[in-house]
């Protein structure tokens, strides 16, 4: 709960798009998130500072036959990016996913190639327009 003031302040300077406004209300969202069963704020620290936080919800899904998780958020610190950050924050929210029973997880590719590059070696492939990495085979559905 503390955090989120950082969080914010990371998320504004790892991308400049977002609006004073945007920020407020993204901070009141991830105050609720904690408290709900259906979400996850992952957070990468490197000692006592946030470098990088991801924001995983979840929604049923009968065509999916189950869970599937959604990367909404994902920030990392100026200059953190080639330190593995990335990378930690992608695995934790793919076991995270696994963990909550997703069957698959995707999101909005990332605007960089050299992002979407890492994005594929933690498992991801682009699927129409988004981004999706298969967690677990969904049950055969038999009538």
């Amino acid at each position: 709960m503390t955090d989120i003031d950082r969080i914010t302040g990371l998320i504004e300077r790892a991308d400049s798009s977002w609006t004073l406004s945007l920020l407020a209300d993204a901070a009141d969202v991830l105050r609720q998130m904690i408290y709900l069963p259906n979400g996850s704020l992952i957070v990468a620290l490197d000692g006592r500072m946030v470098v990088g936080t991801a924001v995983l919800a979840l929604r049923p899904s009968v065509s999916a036959g189950g869970l599937v998780g959604s990367i909404d958020l994902l920030a990392v610190e100026p200059g953190h990016e080639l330190d593995g950050v990335v990378e930690a924050l992608l695995g934790e929210t793919i076991r995270t996913a696994r963990n909550k029973g997703c069957v698959v997880l995707e999101s909005e590719p990332p605007q960089d190639a050299a992002m979407l590059t890492r994005w594929e070696g933690a498992g991801f492939s682009e699927a129409g327009p988004r981004l999706r990495c298969p967690l677990a085979r969904a049950a055969a559905l038999t009538w």
